[in-house]
């Protein structure tokens, strides 16, 4: 179900609709709207258009560098999961080896034993 919400970002308020949670979608316009002050008090000459499009950027190179980062970790767990597969295998062989040795072992304790 949606939720209309009531925010303010920039001196204007806004009605968002969203499934998300109240909280989630208020916090989200507050640190819009700390951006935007942020950015106004930093540069007194960018009109509110300008602010909210040098924020938009800031965003979104955010959110770029966030999934990059995110597409590298995938990279990495992909690796990780198939190196760890190879050393399941390894210790596989490892554990039927020692197996064989420890049967052999034992034939060769009973033809000793029979010495």
């Amino acid at each position: 179900m949606s939720n209309k919400i009531r925010i303010t970002v920039g001196g204007i308020d806004y009605i968002i609709s969203s499934t998300d949670d109240e909280t989630y979608v208020r916090r989200i316009g507050e640190e819009v709207n700390a951006k935007l002050d942020s950015l106004s008090r930093n540069s007194p000459y960018l009109s509110t258009t300008m602010a909210a499009v040098m924020a938009a950027l800031d965003y979104c190179d955010s959110a770029k560098k966030a999934n990059e980062r995110c597409e590298q970790a995938k990279t990495e767990l992909k690796s990780v999961s198939e190196e760890l597969a190879c050393a399941r295998l390894e210790i596989d062989g490892a554990r039927r080896e020692i197996e064989r040795l420890n049967r052999e072992n034992r034939q060769l304790r009973i033809g000793n034993s029979a010495l």
